[in-house]
């Protein structure tokens, strides 16, 4: 069972976690050399992004327009929607390459009520597909379904004709391995609650010069899931998991040449807020030593881990300052995406998503159409991974969305809540 059990660990994190070669480890005569130290957490189903719009755009979606699916990405985009009201439903087979029942689907919902004021809510549920649970000479214990969800609301609000602001708090819910008993521990769901915080300017600029109609840049910046450390146990004292606590920030620029064509590209950033793994060595003798400050992981509460994630690589500056500036770089993962869109009713999308070999490796390419009409849009995204026998070869993602210009359009108007 302890050997089913760490197979199944180390594909839960593989999701954002895995490379596909082997990289050095950490030498202690050498600690500016780069090396294999990639930063796991519990929930990381929280990062994935659900949409098939920011899929074909390299999972890049903190800056871009607001749609239906702002809940991930940014909430503050959410009042500066030209919709009052809009339902999306999303869905993807995940890790295809290596099973076929995992999947991830995603409901999400919003509600401008007023044109300075917008509520949100959505449901991502994770399926991990069944389990035979077996002991260490292969005998069935039993089987299960591992599956994790999370539900979050939404309040964002217009701090003035181009800034908001949103607050999004979470409830997540983890079972992995319920009822098996791993190390004499009984395993159980694991519970937290978390909160985003999100910012979004959007400013539109007039040109009058033939061809080139008006333009629109855009900045969005993120911090979510800051919330509780997550247990799996029944044990009071066992190991407590960080939350995927993530930054994002990025910039878009759309161009509207005419009516009909409009042509937006962009760059983000994001950086897991949790600490970095602390590193080691054994020494001639065999006696195991740590590089640099902080030995135990359990000891840091969640709010001191997100001020240590800026300076705790290699050992924190104190004890190696250009190690550990280089290794909170390769922290840092890049999304670029681009997308042109004709008359607002057909999208062609391309991006790339780029993470250090040291900390993740996921490095691919998307493309993405959509085509809406009417109230409703339908769009689709694939992977291209630069590495081959990448777990996230042949990644497709579904997204269904119902957009309502006028629910209750008229009404609130009447009431002189919107404004023309």
């Amino acid at each position: 069972m302890k050997k089913h059990l760490l197979l199944f660990s180390l594909l839960f994190f593989v999701m954002c976690s895995l490379s596909a070669q082997r990289l050095n480890d950490f030498d202690p005569d050498n600690p500016t050399q780069p090396y294999l130290n990639t930063i796991t957490t519990a929930a990381p189903f929280l990062l994935i992004a659900p949409d098939s719009r920011a899929g074909g755009m390299g999972d890049m979606g903190v800056a871009t327009a607001p749609d239906n699916y702002s809940q991930h990405h940014n909430p503050a985009k959410y009042v500066f929607n030209e919709d009052i009201f809009g339902i999306g439903i999303a869905y993807s087979p995940w890790l295809n390459k290596l099973v076929s029942d995992i999947h991830l689907a995603y409901l999400s919902t919003f509600w401008k009520i007023t044109d300075n004021d917008a509520i949100a809510f959505s449901l991502r549920y994770f399926s991990l597909g069944d389990i035979t649970w077996t002991n260490q000479y292969g005998d069935i214990w039993g089987t299960g379904n591992p599956n994790e969800f999370s539900l979050d609301f939404t309040y964002s609000r217009k701090l003035s004709n181009i800034v908001s602001m949103a607050v999004t708090p979470r409830f997540i819910y983890s079972n992995l391995a319920t009822g098996v008993e791993l190390s004499g521990a009984m395993m159980t769901p694991g519970l937290a609650g978390a909160v985003d915080i999100s910012l979004f300017v959007n400013k539109e600029f007039a040109h009058g010069r033939e061809g080139f109609k008006s333009s629109e840049l855009m900045f969005g910046f993120n911090v979510s899931n800051i919330g509780n450390k997550m247990s799996y146990s029944n044990e009071a004292n066992g190991r407590r998991d960080f939350l995927p606590t993530n930054m994002r920030l990025g910039l878009t620029y759309a161009m509207m040449f005419d009516d009909y064509n409009k042509l937006a590209f962009g760059v983000e950033a994001g950086k897991l807020l949790v600490p970095t793994p602390p590193v080691g060595y054994r020494d001639s003798i065999g006696d195991w030593h740590y590089w640099g400050n902080g030995r135990n992981l359990q000891d840091i509460n969640p709010i001191v881990g997100i001020g240590r994630s800026f300076a705790d690589g290699a050992g924190g500056y104190k004890f190696n300052p250009i190690g550990a500036l280089n290794e909170e770089f390769r922290e840092v993962v890049w999304s670029f995406g681009l997308e042109y869109s004709y008359r607002d009713l057909l999208f062609v999308r391309t991006g790339t998503f780029l993470e250090s070999k040291y900390k993740g490796n996921r490095k691919f390419a998307t493309v993405g159409v959509g085509i809406k009409y009417n109230i409703f849009a339908i769009d689709v995204c694939y992977l291209f991974p630069f590495t081959q026998t990448h777990p996230l070869e042949n990644t497709l993602r579904f997204s269904l969305t119902f957009m309502l210009q006028s629910f209750n359009k008229e009404r609130i108007k009447d009431q002189g809540k919107i404004k023309n």
